[in-house]
């Protein structure tokens, strides 16, 4: 009788740890589109590098947008590097919880795109 129940422990245990990981790993909370400055991108962390950026959404700094890219979106990489300066507009999706190995914030950046600047006079 303990064996049993002990082995629906473990069972149930596994369950709710792959609905939870599962969730986390394919659940989106929103989606759209931001844009801005890119004033900051770099790759950091202690134990897991992960692509970490800012985009600068007022005037001097005053609102600031913090994203993650995935390792796995090396064309958004290379374009943030390019970009980094420029006036730009994301593709985003916001995920409920992160991985450590994923990234600091829930934001995901998909897409990057160069803009004019509103701020600029021609």
């Amino acid at each position: 009788m303990l064996r049993k129940a002990i082995m629906y422990f473990i069972l149930a245990t596994v369950v709710v740890f792959t609905a939870y990981f599962s969730f986390v790993y394919f659940a989106t909370y929103s989606e759209g589109n931001r844009s801005g400055e890119l004033i900051k991108f770099s790759k950091k962390g202690y134990v897991f590098k992960t692509w970490e950026g800012e985009l600068s959404q007022g005037i001097s700094g005053a609102q600031i947008f913090k994203f993650s890219v995935m390792d796995n979106e090396e064309e958004v990489i290379q374009q943030m590097k390019d970009l980094q300066g420029e006036y730009v507009k994301v593709t985003y999706v916001e995920r409920y919880r992160t991985f450590p190995w994923w990234g600091e914030t829930n934001y995901y950046i998909q897409e990057v795109v160069k803009e004019d600047s509103p701020f600029k006079v021609k």
